[in-house]
C-alpha cells in the first residue's frame, strides 16, 4: 500500500466471501488472504436474502468452516448476526467480530436484542448503515451496543438502496451521511464496504481510494476465489489476487497535520466563508424586503416560474465558474426553502 506522510498504523482490512458456500471455498478464500494484512475474515453464515429462492447461507455448518480458517491461518473470523439465536452460536465457536447488517440497523427492537444478547460478549462489534439514509439511526444503533459494555463499536458504510433514480452504483454512497457521523462522533471507528456501493468489481478500487481520502480507518472488501461462480453477489467480488493488487495501489494519507502553507490556505477559506455568511444575510433581508411586497400585492410565497429561472441561471453561471451544477442546485434549494419561509412568516402576519 502506497503512504504519503507518517501514521501510527494502516487502514483496517476485513476481507472474505459474501457467503460462506461450501468448505473447501472458504479455505481456499482464506490461503489466498493469509499474507494480505486482513484483521478479520469475514463471510456471511446466515443469508438476508430480499426475495425468497435466492442462497441464504450455509447456517451454523460455517461456523465449523470459520473456526478452521481460524485454526489453521490464524485469521480472526467474523459473521453477520440478525437475532439471538446466531450470536448464542457463533460467540460458542469463537468468532471474534459480529457486524449488524443493514436491515437489521433500521429497526431499535432488533438491535437492542442483539446488544442484550452480545453483552458482556469479547468480540468486537460493527454497525453497517440502515438501509435508509438516517444518521441518527445508525447512531442510535451504535449508542445501543455501547450502552451494552462495547467501548469500541465500529460503524459501516454500505451505501443506500437506490430506488429507481439512474446511478452507477448498487448502493449510492451519500457521502454525507458517514461525514455527517463523522463530525458527530469523531471517535467511531468508520469502514467502507465499496463492494456493496459500487455492487461491481471495477469500482471497488476507486470507492475504496475515496474513502481513504476521506479519512476512513477501514474497507471492507468481499473475495470469493471464482467470484463469477458465487452463490451469492458474485458481480461485486474479487479475488484474493486482485485485493492483493487493490490494496498496493490505494494511497492512505495523513488524515492531519500541521502545514503553514495549509494553514495559510485555510486562513483565506474562513476570510470567504465569512464573506459567504455576510451576503447569506444580505440575501435574506432581500427575501424579507420581497414577501412584505408580495404581501402587499396578494402574492404567493411560492412563484414557480421565478423558482424555475433562478434554477436555470444559477446553474449557467456554475458552469462558467467550473462548479457543479447539481451541487449548486442543491445549495440553491436550501437558499429558495429558507426564504420562502421567511416569506411565509411575514405573509402570515
Amino acid at each position: 500500500m502506497a503512504e504519503e506522510g507518517s501514521f501510527k498504523e494502516s487502514p483496517i482490512l476485513i476481507a472474505g466471501p459474501c457467503s460462506a458456500e461450501t468448505r473447501e471455498q472458504v479455505l481456499q478464500t482464506a490461503a489466498g488472504l493469509a499474507s494480505l494484512p486482513v484483521r478479520y475474515f469475514r463471510a456471511g453464515v446466515w443469508k438476508p436474502r430480499t426475495r425468497p429462492g435466492a442462497f441464504e447461507g450455509a447456517g451454523v455448518l460455517a461456523l465449523d468452516w470459520l473456526a478452521e480458517v481460524k485454526a489453521t491461518y490464524h485469521l480472526p473470523v467474523a459473521v453477520e448476526v440478525a437475532d439471538a439465536t446466531h450470536v448464542e452460536a457463533a460467540l460458542w465457536r469463537g468468532i471474534d467480530a459480529v457486524w449488524i447488517g443493514a436491515r437489521t440497523t433500521v429497526n431499535p427492537f432488533a438491535v437492542q436484542q442483539l446488544a442484550d444478547a452480545l453483552k458482556g460478549a469479547p468480540v468486537q462489534v460493527m454497525v453497517k448503515n440502515p438501509v435508509i439514509p438516517d444518521v441518527d439511526l445508525w447512531l442510535g444503533g451504535i449508542e445501543r451496543l455501547e450502552r451494552a459494555g462495547f467501548a469500541d463499536v465500529w460503524a459501516i458504510h454500505r451505501g443506500f438502496p437506490n430506488y429507481g433514480g439512474a446511478s452507477p452504483y448498487r448502493n449510492p454512497p451519500s457521502w454525507a451521511v458517514p461525514i455527517e457521523l463523522r463530525r458527530r462522533r469523531p471517535d467511531v471507528t468508520l469502514i467502507c464496504d465499496p463492494s456493496h456501493i459500487s455492487g461491481v468489481r471495477n469500482g471497488i478500487e476507486s470507492i475504496s481510494q475515496k474513502a481513504l481520502n476521506l479519512g476512513f480507518e477501514g474497507l471492507m472488501i468481499e473475495t470469493h476465489p471464482d467470484p463469477d461462480a458465487a452463490l451469492s453477489d458474485a458481480a461485486q467480488q474479487v479475488t484474493p489476487a486482485r485485493l492483493e493488487d487493490i490494496w498496493k495501489q490505494l494511497v492512505v494519507r495523513q488524515r492531519s497535520c500541521k502545514d503553514e502553507n495549509l494553514e495559510t490556505i485555510r486562513g483565506q477559506l474562513d476570510a470567504v466563508d465569512a464573506e459567504i455568511i455576510h451576503l447569506l444575510g444580505r440575501r435574506a433581508d432581500l427575501s424579507r424586503q420581497i414577501g412584505e411586497l408580495k404581501k402587499n400585492l396578494g402574492l404567493t410565497a411560492y412563484q414557480p416560474e421565478r423558482w424555475r429561472e433562478i434554477l436555470k441561471t444559477r446553474s449557467e453561471w456554475a458552469q462558467k465558474h467550473q462548479l457543479e451544477p447539481e451541487e449548486i442546485t442543491a445549495l440553491f434549494q436550501l437558499i429558495h426553502l429558507s426564504s420562502v419561509k421567511k416569506q411565509l412568516r411575514i405573509l402570515g402576519r
